[in-house]
């Protein structure tokens, strides 16, 4: 079979590999469809700071059932699935105590052991998850970061009738917007400074979308939220200015998200955080809970996914994905790898 190799930055080989042989306990999986995401591009850029080379990527996967370990249960060769990328050790503080998703030794598919860009890829059942059949292959490859969005969310707890404010237009921050939505939120507000990720935002069905290049983001919230404001803000880009907008328009007593991941240390003014009894939160991944919300959420058509899609290439053409990625001048959002 055909195996996509990163072997360093920006370079990828395609090598012919032997088909993985199924374990009583696993499931092999005919990969169908790879998100690329934003962790894969730090990769490709050499800046992913727990990546070496070489490395097989691929952890937004969807695929269908090719072979079944002798004592799986629940599923049938051709059915549609989708499975978690994390692996952990399960011996840890975090995974004895039900953490699991933040392992003190965690490995991520793609990252640091090999992901699923290859046409086979055998994983551990107890991973795998079997979305509706009325879930496409596209979608159900996007249950990755829908989980992500999802996660973030309860870290704040139930978003139902809430105030909810989303600083970045990007994938997660779309999903993490979408995801409040359906979950009901009473307000969802989003930002950005990138034009094309503002009308892809519209394009969602996002009632309030705001330009903070353009317009001043503390009138807005008074605005659309009133008084009472955000109940809770999603930082979904990881750079200094989000940080910084999210402490300083926070409403006393509410929550910031860390959602984005930062390539550079921030400054954060825990000044404003202590006076104004602001809760601090980080958000890494996901637990089988979230996938299972998340495939939830995916299958009851709330969510806006093929207006996120913009790009498609074949799986031959893995490079190409990266080469279109960096000349787009940041004009795209979902770019599938299909198989």
């Amino acid at each position: 079979m055909q195996q996509a190799v990163m072997t360093r930055p920006g370079q990828i080989e395609f090598r012919e590999v032997e088909r993985p042989a199924v374990q009583p306990d696993e499931v092999l999986v005919q990969v169908r469809r790879i998100g690329v995401c934003g962790s894969d591009i730090h990769v490709y850029h050499g800046k992913h700071p727990y990546t070496s080379y070489p490395v097989v990527q691929g952890h937004e996967v969807s695929g269908t059932v090719a072979a079944l370990g002798e004592s799986v249960k629940g599923l049938s060769i051709g059915d549609t699935v989708v499975f978690m990328p994390q692996v952990t050790c399960g011996t840890c503080f975090p995974c004895r105590t039900g953490n699991y998703h933040i392992c003190d030794n965690l490995k991520v598919l793609g990252f640091q052991t090999d992901g699923a860009g290859q046409e086979y890829f055998a994983v551990k059942a107890e991973k795998v998850l079997k979305p509706p059949k009325s879930v496409s292959l596209d979608h159900a490859a996007m249950v990755e970061p829908v989980a992500v969005a999802v996660h973030a969310l309860a870290r704040y707890g139930p978003v139902a009738n809430q105030h909810v404010l989303v600083l970045g237009a990007g994938t997660i921050g779309s999903l993490v917007g979408q995801c409040a939505r359906a979950m009901g939120a009473a307000k969802v507000m989003i930002t950005d400074v990138a034009e094309y990720k503002l009308q892809k935002a519209r394009a969602c069905g996002f009632e309030r979308v705001v330009n903070t290049a353009q317009e001043d983001l503390g009138r807005a919230i008074d605005d659309y939220f009133g008084v009472r404001k955000a109940d809770v803000i999603l930082e979904c880009v990881g750079v200094q200015p989000t940080i910084t907008q999210a402490v300083n328009l926070a409403r006393k007593g509410s929550t910031i998200v860390v959602v984005g991941v930062f390539g550079e240390k921030p400054v954060v003014d825990l000044g404003l955080v202590q006076d104004r009894e602001l809760s601090l939160i980080g958000t890494l991944m996901y637990q089988y809970r979230d996938y299972e919300k998340a495939i939830q959420l995916v299958a009851s058509g709330k969510l806006h996914l093929d207006e996120m899609i913009t790009h498609r290439f074949a799986f031959r053409d893995y490079l190409k994905a990266y080469e279109t990625i960096e000349a787009s001048h940041g004009e795209y959002l979902k770019v599938m790898i299909d198989l």
